[in-house]
């Protein structure tokens, strides 16, 4: 039987899920949030980052990768976060919060300065491992997630589709919405060929996103 293209990935194993509780259940502190390249703290440690459209979840699945209910400021307003924040985790990795894309309510020169940032800091950030491209599971792939996947595939940046508010969607939907996203994911070279299902509402998916982390060398 063929395997479908970016298959499901499978939930860790004992051992590496505790890897990856552990690591985020140890000191998490926010860092810094940065508005220009000379801002970045040091590439001295690994770093994953998390870039999403506007609203699809990202700070809320952040807190619930992290066990704490507002490291991520969440917000109701597209684009209000117009920074890359840092934040540590321990002494071995850092973990990036990009700022929100296709901006609804921000400015087109604030909009403009941001993917400007947003490129540079892609294409010249030697120590980022993976970034996590979130994908409302209500929605599917949409043309401006496909233009930061484009991105990633123009800066050699491995990504990794994290489909998040996967309860909202029914049963009947799902495989619809896998096709959908499998096909759109298809042509990007940078894409990781495994998806990740997540509900930070259900908490399913975050020990594997947790374990993906924990394991990046």
């Amino acid at each position: 039987m063929q395997k479908l293209p970016f298959p499901i990935a499978d939930e860790p194993d004992h051992a590496t899920s505790e890897l990856g509780r552990k690591m985020f259940a140890g000191e998490i502190n926010f860092l810094k949030g940065v508005v220009d390249m000379s801002g970045l703290p040091p590439a001295d440690r690994l770093e994953v980052c998390f870039a999403g459209r506007s609203n699809v979840g990202k700070s809320t699945l952040i807190n619930a990768l992290t066990g704490r209910k507002a490291l991520a400021r969440a917000s109701n307003t597209p684009g209000r976060t117009q920074e890359i924040n840092y934040f540590t985790m321990g002494e071995s990795h850092y973990l990036v919060d990009l700022p929100g894309y296709g901006f609804a309510n921000a400015p087109v020169a604030v909009v403009q300065k941001w993917q400007a940032l947003l490129k540079q800091y892609l294409s010249g950030r030697q120590t980022l491992r993976r970034a996590f491209v979130l994908v409302d599971a209500r929605h599917g792939i949409k043309p401006v997630d496909e233009e930061i996947m484009s991105l990633l595939d123009s800066a050699a940046v491995t990504f990794q589709c994290v489909l998040t508010k996967t309860d909202k969607i029914k049963d009947g939907d799902r495989e619809a919405l896998l096709a959908q996203v499998r096909s759109r994911l298809a042509p990007h070279p940078a894409a990781f060929p495994e998806l990740i299902l997540t509900s930070s509402e259900k908490g399913e998916g975050i020990a594997t996103l947790r374990a993906t982390i924990a394991t990046l060398e």
